[in-house]
């Protein structure tokens, strides 16, 4: 009962004071975000969200939000869709009412969690068979959160010159902690055999023939298949930076640094036709290939990140550092002007109990 109590009082913080709290939250001037989106169809099982009028605070601009997201389905498209339309939703919901926003972005991962399994079950009540990676994106003021199941990846290149992945792919044939969880819940993880005994193709689980350790949907493969995402949160220097957000149609063909190198200095629209441009000739339309561009940059600049100088400063590279919510806001500024990314959360465990 007290604790009914606790939440009803939650809910029922004034408007005002909400907007005084988003008032006082921001340190620092947030950041301009600019957004570009490319694809190629081969499949027809790729979708995107893109979402840029978010509000923590409903009515509130001050409290603004945006959210990106690429859905790579297999099977059909029918989890990609339903995902990409309830997702979200599922995610915000999850997040209790009257939060500041530094106590949102601390609720934020939980939810995702929560949002995932969420849409997960949900989707699977349809008893269709249809399966779908997720990668999904939150952007608010220089915080970045993303949540992803399956192998659609998101990287982060800075100003610097130096990419880092902010997710984890969730290929049995690539990792290998992955395939000992699948292996020990009771999964069988081989390649496909065809007459002779011959082995072919990539890992895969069995029941099924899933080459994806984590996703929605796939209702047929068995419990050891789940939908609950790695899930990485970091705060950029006031630099900013570039996210780029892309299926395995990408990321099949070329590597992460591949892709950001050659559209440095682009803004994010031609960027985005960039990636896939590099990847199609690299390999063909083999798959679908979706990529969305972000920008992250200082407000007012005119100008997109440039391409790194040839002599890159070690200590501006960009590298994370793990720091405590409670942290003192001096050591936050510090960090931001020397152009390191902070690291404030991350967590990948596959046992919901553990989230």
């Amino acid at each position: 009962m007290a604790s009914g109590d606790r939440r009803q009082r939650h809910n029922m913080v004034p408007l005002a004071a909400l907007i005084s709290r988003e008032l006082k939250s921001e340190k620092m001037e947030k950041p301009t975000v600019r957004y570009g989106h490319a694809a190629q169809s081969r499949k027809g099982e790729d979708y995107f969200l893109i979402m840029t009028d978010g509000q923590r605070v409903p009515g509130n601009s001050s409290s603004a939000f945006t959210a990106f997201a690429i859905f790579d389905g297999h099977n059909g498209n029918a989890a990609a869709v339903y995902t990409r339309e309830n997702l979200l939703k599922h995610v915000l919901g999850a997040i209790p009412r009257g939060l500041g926003r530094e106590e949102w972005l601390q609720a934020l991962p939980r939810a995702l969690v929560a949002g995932f399994v969420k849409t997960d079950k949900d989707f699977q009540s349809r008893g269709e068979t249809s399966g779908t990676t997720a990668t999904f994106v939150i952007v608010d003021g220089w915080t970045v959160t993303v949540a992803s199941v399956g192998d659609s990846r998101c990287i982060l290149d800075t100003q610097g010159g130096a990419v880092s992945t902010l997710t984890v792919d969730h290929r049995l044939e690539e990792n290998v902690e992955e395939r000992e969880r699948v292996a020990a819940s009771g999964g069988e993880v081989g390649r496909l055999s065809i007459v002779g005994g011959a082995e072919i193709g990539p890992l895969r689980c069995w029941p099924g023939g899933l080459c994806l350790s984590r996703s929605i949907g796939d209702m047929d493969v068995g419990e050891f298949i789940v939908p609950i995402p790695y899930v990485k949160q970091v705060k950029l220097s006031n630099a900013g930076g570039r996210l780029i957000i892309a299926s395995d149609g990408i990321w099949d063909a070329i590597s992460s640094e591949m892709a950001a190198q050659p559209c440095r200095g682009l803004p994010a629209e031609l960027a985005a036709r960039q990636v896939v441009k590099e990847a199609l000739r690299s390999r063909g339309l083999k798959d679908d290939t979706t990529c969305i561009v972000v920008d992250i940059i200082p407000p007012d600049t005119t100008v997109e990140p440039s391409t790194p100088p040839k002599k890159i400063n070690k200590f501006r590279t960009l590298f994370f550092r793990k720091k405590s919510r409670a942290s003192a806001n001096k050591l936050s500024k510090k960090l931001s002007a020397v152009g390191i990314v902070e690291e404030l959360f991350e967590e990948g465990s596959a046992m919901l109990a553990e989230r």
